[in-house]
């Protein structure tokens, strides 16, 4: 690792910083980290941020910025990493992300931010999610945070879900001086944060960092409240007095595959899965007790190709599974998952079995799962989703042997709270209909965003949908326009 001196300087010609090579985020070995729930990204040092934010080109049309679905001003937080500032850059930051330590572990910036990257042309694109990361964690260590002081406004705000989107309106919102109630339903906050991904990815502490720095700047929370069974949305706003209210639930019931076998023991949705895991601490085994079926020493596999289904197995490997497998119907090229995450399950010795769907899944004669059928596929014409569509080649069953499989196919949207609301508008998958730019529901004052209007989407997409209805909710609040 270079000393800090030896970093290039600031001034460095374009053309030279042209030529300093992307700087890879330092992970735990891959043998070391398959048994263990320690993060696997271990984060920049100062040095490694110095020499990444040198790589910037700082573009006259930085389309770095206009493809982030937060706004963030990636130019000028870097130029501030270049200036040794790295407390005014998590600042910047700041200004339109308020979980930057979350999203620069789970955001897909490849996707966004560094997709649009100019270096990424003829080369590797800056590493603005490590870079953001890196502050952010900085900013923790240091303990210094700006908590602005903005004039109350007296208008009241309840945001049903503390997920992503819901944090982000209520983080954007008390910076406009509106008094601002998170509702969550779970015992636990961070929504999909805390219970759909899984320790070593993002850790709990960086969950309960980043809520602590909203619940200072004077957001109040409020666990174990199921709006749609404990108060309904009609009452908080014609009883409790709130002159607006965001819905940001999610999409959490499970979708399943419809085959047989799907009663057996052993078989779970990834939804209870990771659950049951990360929110009763299963990846504390002894400390907890393990709410799962026992998967030492047994074989495992997944069924799908997401992000979750990664997460699923590669924790399924370190509570001690003997195999693990991913079972995808497609090949690699259409997996959704993100790359580093592919690259990190298979050096951790995950078993990928591509162009191969489950059929059945088999009983060993007393409920519980033996095996799984299954039928090997070859690609043919593409689907409405622009990936081609898999196509099973006759005669080619077979099966494998399993003591639990993880379903990981996709998630619907919970109706607790469209069946409660009189008049609030739902498509005919039941996610809730809202406008696409100013997130306004069918309800006057009712306002929707995250995966409970698209469908399972990334945190980024979700929080993207939550500073669309912030700016929404406070000009309804400040003009009373509908």
């Amino acid at each position: 690792m270079a000393d800090r001196a030896e970093c290039p300087p600031a001034s460095l010609p374009l053309r030279e910083r042209m030529k300093i090579p992307r700087q890879h985020m330092p992970e735990q070995p891959a043998i070391e980290r398959a048994a263990n729930f320690s993060e696997v990204n271990l984060g920049y040092s100062e040095e490694l941020a110095l020499q990444e934010a040198l790589r910037c080109l700082d573009c006259r049309k930085p389309l770095c910025m206009q493809n982030c679905p937060v706004g963030v001003k990636v130019q000028e937080f870097v130029d501030l990493i270049v200036a040794g500032d790295f407390l005014g850059a998590a600042a910047k930051i700041r200004e339109d992300n308020v979980l930057p330590a979350i999203t620069g572990r789970v955001c897909p910036q490849e996707d966004h931010c560094e997709g649009s990257c100019v270096l990424a042309k003829k080369g590797e694109s800056l590493g603005i999610g490590y870079l953001e990361r890196f502050v952010a964690d900085y900013e923790q260590r240091m303990g210094v945070f700006h908590v602005p002081a903005v004039p109350p406004t007296g208008k009241k705000v309840a945001v049903v879900g503390s997920g992503p989107s819901g944090l982000t309106v209520a983080g954007d919102l008390i910076q406009r001086g509106h008094q601002v109630r998170v509702l969550e339903a779970l015992h636990e906050l961070g929504g999909v944060l805390a219970y759909g991904i899984p320790e070593f990815r993002l850790p709990r502490n960086i969950i309960k960092q980043q809520i602590d720095y909203l619940r200072a700047t004077g957001i109040e929370f409020e666990t174990n409240v199921i709006v749609g069974k404990t108060v309904t949305i009609d009452e908080l706003m014609q009883e409790e007095g709130y002159d607006a209210v965001f819905i940001g639930t999610g999409a959490g019931a499970p979708l399943f595959m419809n085959i047989p076998g799907e009663q057996l023991n052993g078989v779970y949705s990834a939804n209870e899965f990771l659950t049951r895991i990360n929110l009763m601490k299963a990846y504390k085994f002894p400390e907890y007790d393990q709410p799962i079926v026992d998967i030492r020493g047994k074989d495992v596999a997944v069924i799908g190709g997401g992000n979750t289904a990664l997460d699923a197995i590669r924790t399924a490997l370190r509570l001690g599974a003997r195999k693990a497998y991913v079972l995808y119907r497609r090949s690699e090229a259409e997996m959704p998952a993100r790359a580093e995450e592919i690259r990190h399950a298979r050096q951790e010795g995950i078993d990928f079995r591509l162009l191969t769907n489950p059929t059945e899944f088999l009983s060993n004669g007393e409920g519980w799962l033996s095996g799984v059928r299954c039928v090997r596929m070859q690609l043919g014409e593409p689907d409405a989703s622009g990936r081609r569509r898999p196509v099973p080649i006759n005669g080619s069953e077979f099966d494998l042997p399993l003591s639990v499989a993880v379903i990981s196919v996709g998630t619907s949207a919970n109706p607790v709270i469209q069946s409660t609301t009189p008049g609030l508008a739902t498509d005919k998958r039941g996610y809730i209909q809202a406008d696409p730019i100013t997130q306004r529901t069918s309800c006057k004052g009712v306002f929707a965003g995250g995966d409970i209007v698209t469908g399972s989407a990334t945190v980024i997409l979700a929080m993207g949908a939550g500073r669309r209805a912030a700016k929404s909710i406070h000009e309804y609040l400040t003009t009373g326009e509908w």
